[in-house]
């Protein structure tokens, strides 16, 4: 009995060079298989994927469809393509890095339905935004579903969830699941074959337990050594530097009775924490629970942080600082900061503009400064990105800009919430320890947030875990 072919492309290859894989392809998705696109950082992934749904047109008839029993005749009505920079609808043009926080400007955006009425979409956490998406995507009754990235910022216990659902809807509803994912540890159990993706080549599908029992776990050699480049790096002269504190093992961060309320909510209540210079700090909770909003007080992006009994660097937050004389000693990335950024310049100055704290680069780096810039995209390996245009690169090479970005200015306090989001196993690998040579500097401190265990560097020495309340 023949095979329903559902997507079928037979020497395929993009109309223009610049969208091209390595070779046409050749790949058949049948009726009943469950898929997973699995590849390194900027190894072809979402190129591949494009292809298949027709977003990147392919010459002549080389790409046939057949979604029966579908009654939807148009391939966008029959696929649909949900990507990691979609979490905050894409349609907002207008959001900014703060947006998130800043009640004010949301009245407009339009609420979500259901149990989630009472809130808007920019105010959900990661895991709701992600159920939100999904059940919005459901609606239209597609028969191909391509999640790029669907777990990334969720918590273990949503992750199975979702992993749950997702095995389910594909059992009664009939649909084709395609996920794309960086890292093999991701793959679901649903899934009944990968498509491997390497240096833009499609490498033939197989099965998943083929798949898993051929991946390697090296994750080395490193392209120089790592530690030794960053403690070689010059140290910023504190003393001369009036608002940071002077005294041995200062407070940093000291929160006091801190409640945050989002309408009828609350995010934290009745919330005290003080991090102390060294100290390197894991927060976690599930979805939900306030670690973001945390860390918004922390970075002054939060306005409500001015009505809260909050301290940074032994100064009160509402005293006559400003909020670059906080930034200058925070380097700091988020996934709101990866939203965020959507400045089609080049790579070098994405990571140059961490010297000046903004989105963007308004100012001109001097060429000492701009080597400084160089030295970090070579520790993070991009050095070959320094002229790319940010946009052009891959979700994970742009993460990895962002990392260096916070870097750049060698600051005291390391923030950085879910830093390895849609990093392959290799990258993720080289954040750890890039995290934990940094740490080895003086006078640095870190909070840093992730869901996986497997992703925090050995230097944390102290763990805060928030409940949802």
């Amino acid at each position: 009995m023949l095979r329903q072919r559902i997507i079928e492309i037979k020497d395929g290859q993009a109309g223009n060079p610049a969208a091209r894989m390595a070779h046409p392809l050749d790949l058949t998705i049948f009726e009943g298989e469950q898929v997973a696109v699995v590849g390194d950082n900027a190894a072809g992934k979402t190129r591949l994927v494009e292809s298949l749904t027709g977003t990147i047109p392919i010459q002549g008839t080389a790409l046939r469809y057949d979604f029966s029993p579908s009654p939807l005749r148009l391939v966008s009505e029959n696929i649909k393509y949900i990507a990691f920079r979609d979490t905050y609808d894409g349609a907002d043009n207008n959001y900014y890095l703060q947006k998130r926080w800043n009640r004010q400007d949301i009245d407009d955006d339009t609420p979500t339905a259901g149990a989630l009425l009472d809130k808007f979409i920019i105010t959900l956490s990661s895991g709701e935004l992600r159920k939100f998406q999904l059940t919005r995507t459901l609606l239209s009754m597609p028969r191909v579903l391509v999640l790029d990235n669907p777990f990334i910022g969720l918590d273990a216990s949503t992750r199975d969830s979702l992993s749950e659902l997702l095995g389910s809807l594909a059992g009664s509803l009939g649909l084709l699941l395609i996920l794309v994912l960086p890292r093999p540890d991701a793959i679901p159990g649903f899934i009944t074959h990968v498509i491997p993706v390497e240096g833009m080549e499609v490498l033939p599908k197989v099965t998943k337990e083929e798949f898993l029992s051929n991946v390697s776990n090296d994750l080395s050699p490193r392209h120089f050594p790592v530690r030794d480049a960053i403690l070689s790096f010059p140290g910023r002269d504190l003393s001369t530097e009036p608002f940071y504190p002077k005294d041995q093992h200062p407070e940093i961060v000291r929160c006091s009775g801190i409640t945050i309320r989002y309408g009828d909510r609350t995010i934290l209540k009745d919330f005290d924490w003080t991090v102390h210079e060294g100290e390197r700090w894991a927060l976690t909770g599930e979805n939900g629970s306030g670690k973001s909003t945390l860390l918004s007080l922390v970075c002054a992006d939060n306005p409500q942080g001015y009505a809260c009994d909050i301290s940074l660097f032994g100064h009160k937050r509402g005293t006559g600082e400003s909020i670059w004389e906080i930034k200058r000693h925070i380097g700091y990335v988020s996934p709101e900061m990866h939203r965020a950024y959507l400045k089609n310049i080049p790579a070098l100055d994405i990571v140059a503009s961490g010297l000046f704290d903004t989105v963007g680069l308004f100012m001109h780096p001097t060429e000492a400064q701009l080597d400084t810039c160089r030295e970090w995209m070579l520790v993070f390996g991009i050095a070959a990105l320094a002229g790319r245009p940010y946009l052009q690169l891959s979700s994970g090479e742009q993460r990895l800009c962002l990392l260096a970005r916070a870097f750049v200015k060698d600051p005291e306090l390391l923030i950085l919430d879910e830093p390895m989001h849609g990093l392959d196993l290799r990258h993720s690998a080289l954040v750890k320890d890039l995290i934990d040579a940094f740490m080895e500097r003086a006078h640095k401190t870190l909070v840093m947030v992730t869901h996986y265990e497997s992703e925090l560097p050995s230097c944390i020495d102290r763990r805060l875990t928030l409940k949802r309340n």
